[in-house]
């Protein structure tokens, strides 16, 4: 049975950009760019063709530059080679009636010298995050980065106002900024990763100030209406970050001035794990942030058929992000739309390579 009337199931728009629906294909490593030159291929066009009913699709984060780099198989979107590749991806998602989303990403000290020839991984500060890299040679220990001088990060900057303009020319709708799950800029934000004395450390709006010199950037090669911004205001013992007393107030100061741009999106994570116990963390995140961001906001991470139609009822956020259920159920929207069960996705063939497990599930067949 058709259920048209569902709140995920709404037109709605981003910018000049509408949208079919409200079901958001949210970004998912998958580790299929298994070549040289880290290009999108045409296996992964067919991926995100599949999944084109999507109201838009945000790809998997894809490397800013070399630096960026820190697991194996994800695409890039730094040299003329990868932007020519992306090309096939957004033909394909278009061809089927999609939209399409890169989102650009940097890992900063998440990544391991086994990525860069031996050198470093880059961050804020020169401090370990304890975790590990899955790296070509095996799994290692991560290692303490090198701490970005300031003309290091002004590259940086400038690397996502490059990506921006490739992902212009590859013929994406848009880009989402990764400034959230313990990666580069999210590093910035965390005085347990960010202990600069300079213009961007101390002080909060000193930490997050890289934000939104990218921002400015970027738009300077895009619409600005076409950019989103993803957070992950609760993380916590994820990527060695941790929740102190001024982290909700650090993304409360940046999300209201986010406010001073015309985004197409903020793009929220509910907490990865149970923070209720956790002092200072907010385990509310799209309800606290409802009434402190002013345009459309998305909310990301366990949503069902039901809490995602829920929440937008109760105008909680305004589209919901969907990552598991995409990888085995192409067809997604059809199966909301219809009320019909959800196939389950094969755990062992997220990050592996070839068509198994990534464009070999099938549609619904009563």
């Amino acid at each position: 049975m058709i259920i048209n009337n569902q709140p995920l199931l709404q037109p709605i728009k981003l910018g000049d950009l509408t949208l079919t629906n409200r079901i958001v294909m949210a970004p998912l490593t998958r580790s299929r760019a298994d070549n040289p030159e880290h290009k999108a291929t045409a296996l992964i066009a067919e991926y995100y063709r599949q999944r084109a009913t999507a109201g838009l699709i945000i790809s998997e984060g894809s490397q800013i530059s070399e630096m960026a780099v820190g697991y194996l198989n994800t695409p890039g979107i730094y040299s003329d080679e990868q932007t020519e590749s992306w090309k096939q991806v957004t033909e394909a998602v278009h061809g089927a009636g999609g939209k399409i989303f890169i989102q650009l990403w940097h890992v900063g000290r998440m990544s391991h010298p086994d990525f860069h020839g031996g050198k470093l991984p880059v961050a804020p500060s020169a401090i370990n995050p304890n975790g590990f890299s899955n790296t070509a040679n095996g799994r290692k220990p991560s290692v303490t980065p090198h701490a970005l001088s300031i003309p290091e990060i002004k590259q940086i900057i400038a690397d996502f106002k490059n990506a921006a303009a490739n992902a212009m020319k590859s013929g994406f709708d848009g880009v989402e900024i990764h400034s959230s799950n313990g990666y580069l800029l999210h590093q910035f934000f965390a005085p347990c990763s960010n202990i600069r004395k300079d213009d961007y450390g101390g002080s909060i709006p000193n930490r997050v100030r890289i934000l939104f010199e990218v921002l400015d950037e970027m738009k300077k090669v895009m619409p600005e209406n076409r950019i989103g911004v993803r957070l992950n205001p609760s993380a916590h013992d994820y990527h060695g970050l941790t929740i102190t007393d001024d982290t909700i107030p650090t993304f409360d100061y940046l999300i209201n001035k986010l406010n001073d741009y015309n985004l197409a999106y903020l793009h929220l994570s509910e907490p990865f794990t149970d923070v209720n116990d956790i002092p200072f963390a907010e385990p509310n995140i799209a309800r606290h942030y409802r009434k402190i961001y002013k345009g459309n906001l998305m909310i990301n991470k366990g949503f069902t058929f039901e809490s995602g139609n829920k929440i937008i009822e109760e105008n909680g956020v305004d589209l919901v992000a969907f990552g598991v259920p995409f990888i085995a159920n192409p067809d997604l929207v059809k199966r909301f739309e219809m009320n019909l069960p959800l196939a389950e996705a094969n755990k062992a063939t997220y990050y592996t390579s070839g068509a198994k497990g990534y464009t070999d599930y099938p549609g619904f067949e009563a």
